[in-house]
């Protein structure tokens, strides 16, 4: 299948951009670049001069951002527009096998509590599945439920309701 090779072009690409972009914020010019690479002064574009722990750690923090997945209404069913986010996520954790990551499951309000906590875990579960069918470890993977307790949005209109039908990576 030709999207993998596309996929990995894009989980290294991503986040040299990222680095990039953020390089030239801290104040680099055309001139830190010009007969200066290798001195210690941060460059934009591939040769950023950050150490290979700096890079894992932006990425970490980057992963962090973009770590919640949404559900339908009673449903634990993960959605195809989440493939990406969970395959970098995937990635990120195979290729940092000392890292661990909780899966929180969440609901609205609508059911009993008890309901809404099996819901919650179905759906955190069924995160951590489908992080093992991309080659997780299960040992880097544990998850919780806590139902409608703690809710993203406490407003109680449609919107808001459905912010709350989530499971969220922590690291």
């Amino acid at each position: 299948m030709k999207i993998n090779p596309l996929l990995k072009t894009l989980l290294i690409a991503i986040p040299l951009v990222t680095l990039a972009a953020c390089s030239h914020k801290k104040g680099s010019t055309t001139a830190d670049t010009d007969g200066m690479a290798g001195q210690g002064v941060e460059t934009s574009g591939l040769d950023s001069g950050l150490s290979a722990d700096e890079q894992a750690r932006q990425q970490f923090e980057s992963l962090k951002q973009d770590n919640v997945i949404y559900f339908n209404f009673d449903s634990d069913a993960i959605e195809g527009q989440y493939a990406q986010l969970l395959q970098t996520h995937a990635d990120f954790l195979r290729s940092h096998n000392s890292v661990k990551v909780l899966i929180e499951g969440h609901t609205d309000e609508k059911g009993t509590p008890e309901y809404n906590i099996a819901l919650g875990e179905r759906r955190a579960k069924a995160v951590a599945k489908y992080m093992q069918n991309l080659g997780v470890d299960v040992s880097q993977l544990s998850v919780v439920s806590y139902g409608e307790e703690k809710p993203a949005d406490p407003a109680h209109s449609e919107d808001a309701l459905s912010h709350n039908r989530r499971a969220v990576l922590v690291y």
